[in-house]
């Protein structure tokens, strides 16, 4: 895959991805022409601001939540609403779901993946930062499997190191970055 035929970029992150993730929405190119949607496992009956902590210090760039059928757009940053799955439809609009909880987390980061890879095949990038569980391993394999290209953060890089191991160990197809190297690769896309 071509870097300018990447139309979607997904993050998937739960503990100890936060800052990463904040360096990542930074490194995005100026201007970029693609959607980026971040999954982040948060705590369900608290009152979020995800938003404003994610803001960043480029005032074109702004992160919000989508809301269920919503058309996705490029040069967007989209943040998966708290206790709602985030899936894509063929229509290319935003689907929220509130089913059972997926490797104990809604949203789910292999929900997402999943639903991206089913939609954008090779159009799409899917990122899997720290975090403590499985999640995330499963969509990976799906996003590969389609002709996207699959990026896990170096275990050892990571604050908690469980979910890009085991994303590494399911998906032999996978590229193992640093935060900085994902970053670098994000700044190059669509330039």
């Amino acid at each position: 895959m071509t870097k300018s035929s990447v139309d979607i970029v997904v993050i998937g992150g739960s503990a100890g991805s936060i800052p990463v993730i904040s360096e990542l929405i930074e490194a995005l190119p100026s201007p970029f022409d693609f959607a980026v949607v971040i999954v982040l496992h948060r705590s369900k009956n608290v009152i979020s601001e995800m938003e404003q902590i994610l803001a960043v210090k480029r005032k074109e760039i702004i992160v919000k939540e989508p809301d269920d059928k919503e058309p996705i757009q490029k040069k967007c940053v989209y943040l998966a609403p708290q206790n709602y799955h985030l899936l894509i439809e063929e229509t290319h609009s935003f689907c929220l779901d509130y089913s059972e909880p997926v490797s104990y987390s809604r949203p789910s980061i292999d929900v997402t993946f999943e639903s991206i890879a089913e939609i954008y095949t090779e159009k799409a990038v899917a990122i899997l930062l720290s975090g403590a569980n499985g999640d995330g391993s499963r969509g990976m394999a799906e996003m590969i499997a389609r002709g996207g290209i699959g990026i896990v953060q170096e275990p050892s890089t990571a604050e908690y190191p469980i979910m890009p191991q085991l994303a590494l160990d399911a998906n032999a197809g996978a590229k193992s970055m640093t935060p900085a190297q994902i970053s670098a690769y994000i700044h190059t896309l669509n330039v």
